[in-house]
């Protein structure tokens, strides 16, 4: 079968069931309607009904939005079997006058579709769902689908597949909740940063008192947080806190200017930091304030400033411990004295990173797939961000090779206003995933499941970072 032309024949089609699910605000937030959620849960339940799925659950769990879980079985006793994931819930949009559409009205740009949501994550369920589509319903491996509805927020579903590991034992797993490095690049994301938060306190007074009568000499509070903030990176913007893991990295990676652009760096100003752009957004830790309590400027008054707290957002090397790195930064603060005075340090949550094998079976049908999916050699790229997920499917599935490509791609626009997906990544990612299905069909005998991580030429993901550029 020639995937590219099935898939341009279903090109219309995937783009209007976008639409019909784009036009749902599925935000699974606290305060947002439950019933929007439900809404797309139930319109994915019938687009993979229509597609010719039979075997389709919901997943009910406290507190979190349905799972849908859905099976097709293999077409023989020996072909393997892949999990699917994606998910249907979206970001709130945020600064809707920031948009340049209503972000729940799917309008038209050129060469895509403007939403919000519509490359995080429901793409990629449109992906999943024109394979269906261009097997009519039964693909050469076995399928096990698994979209959930509360990603964005997190729920009680990150820490479920390894109580139930039967469910989502797989050969191999395909985590469309990524894409490409920048139009029409082929990327396998072989990495994502772990993440940790740590809230900092300062309390100097009992309550502010006049700056001119007593400021000078009475501590203040707001100056000493920002003493302690600075000592966390050295003069040239890297981190300066002991024990956070950095390696070099050697795969793919944004130009200094496609970064500046998406960044939306201003004119002129430098970038935080030294080394390659990977290692500080991919194998090395960022610190970012992503909070402070503090009187505002406009409500300021002309006092000492008695109390002032800052929340911090750790970023660290996918094989690091979390808590060690988060640890790390803590006994950093605690060690503290500015100007004399004990800082309050509280630990926050962690989630681990994760650095996907390559070199097996998966892997190598993965890369014939991309080639064959958008008409270039694929790289590997790493991620700054996370997907909890991950971590539990693999611990359910620990023989399974992950895989992590889809429809978005860099400059999408994910999670920020005029979030956008172009119909070519579309287009190139379905025709990718169904090659994958069918090289991965025909040549898993040669090392399946656990195996495949030993085989000859397989890797850990930071040693395909540091071969040249697609290189496995």
């Amino acid at each position: 079968m020639d995937l590219g032309s099935k898939v341009d024949s279903l090109m219309d089609g995937l783009r209007a069931d976008l639409e019909r699910l784009t036009a749902i605000p599925s935000i699974a937030f606290p305060g947002y309607p439950a019933e929007h959620v439900l809404q797309a849960h139930d319109l994915v339940v019938e687009l993979l009904r229509g597609a010719g799925v039979e075997h389709i659950e919901r997943l009910d769990l406290p507190d979190t939005a349905p799972v849908i879980y859905a099976e097709v079985p293999p077409p023989t006793p020996d072909a393997p079997t892949v999990l699917l994931y994606g998910h249907y819930d979206v970001q709130p949009p945020g600064d809707e006058s920031l948009w340049l559409s209503p972000p729940f009205e799917p309008t038209a740009v050129e060469g895509g579709l403007r939403a919000r949501g519509v490359a995080d994550d429901k793409s990629n369920v449109i992906v999943h769902l024109g394979v269906l589509r261009a097997y009519g319903g039964r693909p050469p491996t076995g399928l096990k689908i698994v979209i959930e509805g509360q990603e964005e927020y997190g729920s009680a579903f990150d820490a479920y597949p390894p109580t139930d590991p039967e469910r989502f034992a797989c050969d191999a797993m395909v985590i469309a909740d990524m894409g490409n490095l920048r139009p029409g690049t082929p990327t396998l994301t072989t990495g994502l940063r772990g993440a940790a938060e740590v809230v900092v306190e300062v309390r100097t007074l009992q309550e502010p008192r006049h700056s001119g009568e007593f400021g000078g000499a009475a501590p203040d509070a707001l100056l000493t947080l920002i003493a302690a903030l600075a000592t966390l990176h050295d003069e040239h913007g890297d981190v300066a806190v002991a024990g956070l893991r950095r390696e070099e990295w050697r795969g793919t990676t944004f130009t200094e200017e496609e970064f500046r652009e998406l960044a939306t760096v201003g004119e002129g100003l430098p970038l935080l930091g030294t080394g390659s752009l990977g290692e500080r957004l991919c194998s090395g830790p960022a610190i970012t304030v992503i909070g402070l309590d503090a009187p505002s400027v406009e409500h300021a008054a002309s006092a000492v400033v008695p109390w002032a707290r800052a929340k911090l957002n750790l970023r660290f090397h996918p094989r690091q411990d979390p808590r060690e790195a988060r640890d790390a930064l803590v006994a950093h603060l605690e060690q503290l004295r500015p100007y004399g005075v004990a800082l309050t340090v509280t630990p926050g949550d962690t989630g681990p990173g994760f650095e996907a094998e390559t070199g097996g079976p998966a892997h190598r049908a993965a890369l014939a797939a991309l080639r064959e999916g958008f008409g270039a050699e694929p790289g590997h790229v790493g991620s700054g961000g996370s997907i909890p997920l991950v971590n539990g499917l693999a611990q359910a599935a620990p023989g399974a090779e992950v895989l992590l490509f889809g429809a978005q791609d860099s400059m999408c626009g994910l999670h920020a206003p005029n979030e956008r997906v172009l119909f070519s990544e579309l287009r190139g990612a379905v025709v990718a995933e169904a090659a994958f299905l069918r090289e991965f069909a025909r040549t898993h005998g040669t090392a399946t499941g656990a195996d495949a991580a030993h085989a000859p030429g397989a890797t850990h993901a930071t040693d395909a970072a540091h071969a040249p550029d697609g290189a496995s």
